[in-house]
């Protein structure tokens, strides 16, 4: 536990998968105030997610947190996470949230020295972390420091409302004309055993999306990785749905498309990674696989009213069905990567 010079708040180590319930509301009190800043529509999480996510085994990845109290509430809060599969193994992926009552007080340097200090104790060269458009200090403070904006992005969301059903049906009809000899199957919920080989190599396809110039290598996806994420969401849950493509004739996988929605915020669906294999690509079959699940929503989740999914704004082509289908940007976003000597560096000098 650390106490902040002239001020009555106290820094201590948050370890998730044992703190205790009064810990956990407190941080959830407090994260939910802060989503409440960047989309006052989205309901607060209730307590029950929020722990079944804190509770939740990450074999693959090591996260040191810690809160900063001001009597019994969080008031902010640090995080960053360690890969531990060998995986990008010079990045520090980190996150600070400070309440805006208590901004520009130095907690926020606080929590950072903490966290590039970790990543010098574990090797980690570079820190990684992103902003919100709508919280203008976390750019500013930034660049400051002398982190580089390295990748900008949106949230782009899709209100069901203008959603053209004639075009929805005609892109679904025209999917086999287009890509002749493949078909749609899905996987709802956990992947099928039988195949988690052929979908963890069919999911690297998302190491082709732009990454602008972030210092990351490539994903490592391996079915052990996707059993701990798929347990980690039913725990919290999280649904998922998947649709893909495969060629009948030979059984390879050509694309995919994957929804995610919790029953306790009916009203909305997040999308999540979409991707189509290079040998596959220039027969719309992303447009395909989007237009066939968007259909699947409106005839089985009727309480949703808006699809939200994050691009990079250098994703022309998955832009481009986005944009066909009726997605529009609704927050920009931005990644930020700077060297840890460097951020070490100027919080000495502050």
């Amino acid at each position: 536990m650390t106490t902040l010079p002239n001020q009555p708040i106290t820094v201590c180590p948050f370890h998730a998968t044992e703190a205790d319930e009064r810990e956990c509301a407190a941080a959830n009190d407090f994260l939910n105030r802060l989503h409440a800043e960047i989309d006052a529509e989205d309901p607060p999480l209730p307590l029950a997610e929020r722990i079944a996510w804190f509770r939740a085994r990450r074999e693959s990845t090591r996260t040191d947190a810690w809160h900063v109290w001001e009597g019994d509430r969080v008031i902010a809060r640090g995080a960053v996470h360690l890969s531990r599969n060998g995986e990008n193994p010079h990045l520090a992926f980190f996150s600070i949230g400070v309440l805006p009552e208590f901004r520009r007080q130095g907690i926020g340097r606080t929590l950072l020295a903490l966290i590039a200090e970790t990543a010098r104790r574990e090797n980690r060269r570079l820190l990684l972390t992103d902003t919100n458009a709508r919280v203008p200090a976390g750019e500013l403070v930034l660049t400051h420091i002398g982190f580089a904006k390295a990748l900008e992005s949106h949230t782009n969301r899709l209100m069901i409302d203008d959603v053209d059903r004639d075009r929805l049906r005609d892109w679904v009809a025209d999917g086999p004309v287009r890509a002749p000899g493949l078909h749609l199957g899905e996987w709802i919920g956990p992947y099928p055993e039988a195949d988690i080989e052929a979908i963890a190599d069919l999911l690297h396809v998302m190491n082709t999306t732009p990454r602008g110039d972030l210092e990351m290598e490539d994903m490592r996806i391996t079915p052990a990785i996707l059993r701990e994420k798929e347990a980690n969401q039913q725990a919290a849950g999280v649904q998922r749905w998947t649709l893909y493509a495969q060629e009948s004739a030979t059984g390879a996988f050509a694309g995919f498309t994957e929804i995610y929605w919790h029953p306790n915020r009916p009203h909305m669906v997040g999308q999540g990674w979409t991707g189509v294999v290079p040998a596959f690509r220039g027969r719309k079959i992303g447009l395909w696989l989007k237009a066939a699940m968007l259909g699947k929503i409106l005839g089985e989740l009727p309480d949703v009213r808006s699809i939200r999914t994050g691009n990079a704004d250098s994703n022309a082509a998955m832009l481009a069905i986005n944009h066909e289908l009726g997605f529009r940007p609704y927050i920009a976003t931005a990644a930020w990567q700077g060297e840890t000597d460097r951020v070490l560096a100027y919080l000495a000098g502050a």
